[in-house]
């Protein structure tokens, strides 16, 4: 019996993904393991595996398609034996929604909070309802045979007018393509009882609307949704209370270059930021009850420093994670933050590596940027905003001297933290600031 391959949850919130690019073609054979898609999910481009051997019978999703929802099929696969034409014939029509097989589909999954220990594997996300952006039912000639039709084909058609019986498909036993589509000209089929939906206007790059500017509409990728959505219900939802500290750095960036010295022969530079990665952790042990998330009617506290780290990567903000960062060591911290800012940036990171964390550290020191509130990551309860060192008048020992002095904002969630244990732990991290031999101990 052939196998139909599901788009992926390749993370717990992802409800729907783009299929960046297709690795395989109608007709290849695969085994477990072998790489079959790149795919767009809420937080980077991952790589979907094949859990079973067979042969391509069909692609069901032409690669570019965004919007698929968890649970579409994308593809058939043959099993061994299996006659691949047959296999390709029992895909399911454009007109089932996920998973229609197999029951209605369930409420939407929601996120799961935090937890001390990151969660090995995730249970597979719910099919979310339908949105109204599916493809047509799948269309029949003047026979009444199916005409076999891609999902994206069939959408492409219906917007712009195309009978698709008029058309003569290019891929797998004649199967029409969104090539097929594309290249057709609308208003050449014939005429039927009803008209066909007249195209959606182009949005003009002129008039920004009530702004008056002109403008081009872009997209919004996965990630930017999703940063939009959490971010939107954290400042709707979360109660922010922000404290800021004025911290100074001399004696850290002494102790910074004397390290560098020492570990330079083992290929190790830290940075600032490693550092205050580290402080952030070490104040957290000191001041355990900012380690904390609020629950509903349960309080969360954490024996474990995951720190989770904001970098700006080309689809927008992530935060990989350091996990038990209170007792790793500098060059460790280094070593792990390289790794997983590189792969941010290059869209790699892994769901384990940046899902979870029980405090995040955001740092816009480099770009200049004096002082920021930053906002919570639910469900976290508290984000610490760096801002840039600079040199400042500086009470020193009583007298007024030049010291570079950088500006440290907490933004807590104060349905779980109160404003002294706030304050205690921008204390503590300005002590381990100022004298930073408490971070390599």
């Amino acid at each position: 019996m052939p196998t139909p391959i599901k788009m992926p949850a390749l993370s717990p919130t992802m409800e729907e993904g783009t299929l960046a690019k297709w690795l395989v073609k109608p007709g290849d054979t695969v085994s477990a393991g072998d790489i079959m898609a790149e795919i767009e999910t809420d937080k980077a481009t991952m790589e979907f595996e094949a859990v079973d051997e067979g042969t391509i019978a069909s692609i069901e999703v032409e690669e570019g398609a965004e919007g698929v929802k968890v649970g579409t099929v994308i593809a058939m696969l043959a099993e061994e034996g299996e006659d691949v034409e047959e296999a390709a014939k029992a895909a399911p029509s454009g007109d089932e929604k996920p998973d229609e097989k197999q029951g209605a589909a369930e409420p939407e999954a929601k996120s799961e909070p935090a937890k001390a220990e990151p969660r090995e594997s995730a249970e597979p996300a719910r099919v979310a309802e339908d949105d109204g952006t599916k493809a047509p039912a799948a269309p029949k000639d003047d026979s009444g045979a199916r005409i076999k039709a891609s999902p994206l084909a069939r959408r492409i058609a219906e917007q712009k007018g195309i009978d698709l019986s008029t058309l003569t498909g290019s891929g797998p036993n004649g199967r029409i393509v969104k090539a097929d589509v594309e290249g057709a000209k609308p208003g050449a089929a014939p005429a039927k009882d009803t008209a066909a939906p007249a195209p959606a206007p182009a949005k003009a790059a002129t008039q920004g609307g009530d702004l008056d500017a002109p403008y081009e509409a872009q997209k919004l990728n996965n990630v930017r949704k999703v940063i939009a959505k959490r971010l939107t219900e954290a400042k709707q939802t979360i109660p922010h209370i922000y404290l800021t500290v004025d911290v100074r750095l001399d004696a850290l960036l002494k102790l910074r270059g004397e390290l560098n010295k020492s570990l330079e022969a083992d290929g190790v530079k830290l940075s600032v930021n490693d550092l205050l990665i580290k402080a952030l952790a070490r104040a957290l042990q000191r001041v355990p009850a900012c380690n904390v998330s609020f629950q509903g009617d349960e309080l969360y506290q954490y024996t474990r420093e995951d720190i989770s780290v904001a970098v700006a990567a080309p689809s927008g903000l992530i935060t990989p994670i350091i996990r038990d960062a209170g007792r790793k060591g500098l060059a460790q911290i280094s070593t792990e933050m390289k790794e997983l800012a590189g792969k941010a940036k290059d869209g790699k990171l892994q769901p384990h590596e940046y899902q979870g964390g029980t405090a995040s550290l955001s740092n816009l020191g480099m770009f200049g940027t004096k002082q920021f509130d930053a906002v919570i990551n639910p469900p976290q309860a508290m984000i610490l905003a760096v801002g840039a060192g600079e040199q400042r008048p500086h009470v020193i020992d009583g007298a007024l001297g030049v010291a570079t002095v950088m500006s440290a904002t907490g933004s807590f969630d104060h349905r779980a933290i109160d404003g002294a244990d706030g304050a205690q732990l921008m204390e503590a991290f300005r002590q381990l600031c100022e004298n930073p031999m408490g971070l390599v101990v």
